[in-house]
């Protein structure tokens, strides 16, 4: 009951008319955004972070919540209208989907990507209303050494999975680590890695490397692959007979439910993201089809659409539950979310329900009209979002990469950042262009400086004993969580790239920057 009081009291805030607007922009944007080619949900939440910078914390995290459900939804246009899935979490959205609109069925499939990311994002929504607390009250009891163990948990498995080569992953963290310990070492106060730049001394904000790996880098990445001119979208086309009918709503409200069972549990855990959650969907509605059904997967089958959709958004949903309660981040969008909270000076974790239960409370609410107001917008304005996709591709990229130097600057009002930003980003374009993940390299620079700081507690109150650091029961469950969670991992990525082999499950056209593949042979 503490749960649902604190939630109305969410509401309470959420409804108030300048949040309500400020959800709408947010969702508003983050759709008009995400739904450009070859932009995923972390570019997009990158991208548009400094839009949050003139508004106070609430207000700026409702927008920020509603740009990180509206780019997780606008990858699902773009996927089935063009074939060019932003994320590799959309790839599997776009195998039956695409194959939907060049049947004539575009609307039936943007139908129930958007109905599915509803009842998904709902559902998930509710399962973190009441999940987050009581994971947040058992986190209150956890030492430096408890801390620092889920810290290692969150670097070895998020550096080592996310990536088509775990060294490579490694090699990204490792480069992050050590972005995040430039400026002064807080015990001592000297200088590290400051190169004797005197503002580097403040060492390097965590916006900076967020939106140089993931907009500027990721922009030079796509635009060097992408040939200029016009893109080909399939129409949308009106009508009864395009519309979703019986058949449709009968044949996706099951995939809805268990693409949410699927995605939820696996954004919990640091164990492959929404792509790994949406392949798994994909496969079990696969198995799952009898009859016409089974034979129409490889040819457009609604399922294949509503199944992979919701695990995608309630993926997405999942990845909040360990953000709020633990302050660590699953996912490269979840450690943008985490600078955003930095950049106003909160700090996710098990003491925020209680220091900042107001604010945490009212972005929950904010989750629940967000999926009404996605679901308002993205059922009439698809005509809209099709126009959007006909920008042409010189005028995109570039507008991406000035919105980025300009967010950069207006953080410090410094040109030196947007020097840092083009070296990042230049850094971003090459690891991208040779096969090397950067989202571990965001997760370092964030991760880094709070583990050297529960390191040095743990030191400090052991006297440099190490054995410390595993003196307590919950530690000893981390380390040992460790290794089952790298092997389910390990187990998760060979089972999606079984899936990925197949002949049916390879959509044609994709931007092959959607995920961090092996380069390409020159």
């Amino acid at each position: 009951m503490d749960s649902l009081n604190a939630l109305l009291e969410g509401f309470a805030t959420a409804l108030q008319p300048q949040y309500l607007l400020y959800a709408l922009f947010g969702v508003f944007i983050g759709t008009a955004v995400g739904v450009l080619p070859g932009i995923g949900p972390a570019m997009t939440v990158a991208l548009l972070l400094p839009l949050t910078y003139t508004l106070d914390p609430t207000g700026a995290l409702i927008v920020f919540a509603g740009i990180y459900y509206g780019g997780m939804y606008g990858g699902s246009t773009t996927s089935i209208l063009l074939n060019t899935p932003g994320e590799s979490s959309s790839i599997a959205t776009a195998l039956e989907g695409n194959r939907m609109a060049k049947a004539g069925r575009g609307a039936a499939a943007l139908a129930t990507a958007a109905l599915g990311s509803f009842v998904a994002g709902t559902i998930a929504t509710v399962a973190l209303t009441f999940l987050a607390p009581g994971i947040a009250r058992l986190a209150v009891q956890l030492g430096p050494a408890d801390y620092f163990a889920l810290i290692v948990v969150a670097f070895l498995t998020v550096g080592a999975l996310l990536g088509s080569s775990v060294p490579r992953g490694l090699v990204s963290l490792g480069l992050g680590l050590m972005l995040g310990l430039v400026g002064t070492e807080v015990l001592s106060g000297q200088q590290r890695y400051t190169l004797g730049i005197p503002t580097l001394s403040d060492g390097i904000d965590v916006v900076l490397i967020a939106v140089g790996l993931f907009a500027l880098g990721e922009a030079l990445y796509v635009a060097s692959r992408l040939r200029h001119g016009a893109v080909a979208v399939i129409p949308v086309t009106r009508g009864r007979h395009n519309r979703m009918s019986r058949r449709d709503w009968a044949r996706s409200w099951r995939p809805w439910l268990r693409g949410t069972a699927i995605g939820f549990p696996i954004g919990t855990i640091p164990a492959g993201g929404a792509d790994v959650a949406t392949f798994l969907s994909y496969a079990t509605e696969r198995k799952l089809a009898k009859g016409g059904a089974k034979a129409e997967f490889g040819r457009g089958a609604i399922e294949g659409v509503a199944g992979p959709e919701a695990a995608n958004n309630a993926a997405a949903a999942g990845v909040l539950v360990p953000l709020l309660t633990l302050g660590l981040p699953t996912t490269a969008t979840a450690a943008i979310i985490l600078s955003a909270f930095q950049t106003y000076g909160i700090r996710p974790g098990p003491q925020l329900f209680e220091t900042q239960a107001g604010l945490v409370w009212a972005l929950i609410a904010s989750l629940y009209i967000g999926n009404v107001m996605l679901l308002v917008l993205n059922l009439p304005l698809v005509g809209m979002w099709v126009k959007v996709l006909r920008i042409p591709r010189p005028y995109l990229y570039a507008g991406i990469l000035s919105f980025a130097a300009l967010g950069a600057y207006a953080l410090h009002f410094n040109v030196f950042d947007t020097l840092i930003l083009l070296v990042i980003g230049l850094i971003g374009f090459l690891m991208r262009r040779y096969g090397y993940p950067v989202a571990p390299m965001v997760v370092g620079g964030i991760l880094g400086p709070m583990a050297e700081e529960q390191l040095r507690k743990s030191m400090a109150i052991s006297q440099g004993d190490l054995l410390y650091l595993v003196h307590s029961p919950f530690a000893i469950v981390a380390y040992a969580t460790l290794a089952l969670i790298i092997g389910l991992g390990v187990w998760l990525k060979r089972r999606k790239a079984r899936l990925e082999s197949t002949p049916t499950l390879v959509p044609t056209g994709a931007i092959t920057a959607v995920d961090e593949r092996e380069p390409e042979k020159s």
